[in-house]
């Protein structure tokens, strides 16, 4: 098993977890954050004053799916999160030692 985490453009979720679903993954946890990377923030204007935005907004993806369909996933949040402007994230894989679905005491890929 491995756990994806995506971070993407927070206006692409809903368009990234439909064209997940539709491969076959069945779960996701999602989290509001915010990061800098290449793009380092941006200045914005306020009421008169210019400030700096250092952290820009993300939403964080994590998923644990199996390892046949990493590939597939990684491929798909790569398309579909895609704008061809800096800022459209990263995508990180791991390896999951175990995973216990709570309910039914299901382990590995059958808590997936």
């Amino acid at each position: 098993m491995k756990l994806i985490i995506a971070a993407i453009k927070p206006f692409k979720l809903e368009e990234v977890r439909e064209a997940l679903t539709t491969i076959g993954v069945r779960g996701m946890m999602v989290t509001e954050i915010k990061g800098f990377g290449a793009q380092s923030g941006h200045t914005e204007i306020y009421r008169g004053a210019e400030y700096a935005v250092n952290f820009v907004p993300k939403v964080k993806l994590e998923i644990v799916v199996a390892d046949g369909l990493v590939d597939e996933v990684i491929a798909t949040i790569t398309k579909t999160a895609k704008t061809d402007k800096i800022g459209d994230g990263k995508i990180f894989v791991l390896d999951v030692a175990q995973a216990v679905r709570v309910r039914t005491g299901e382990t590995n890929d059958d808590a997936l």
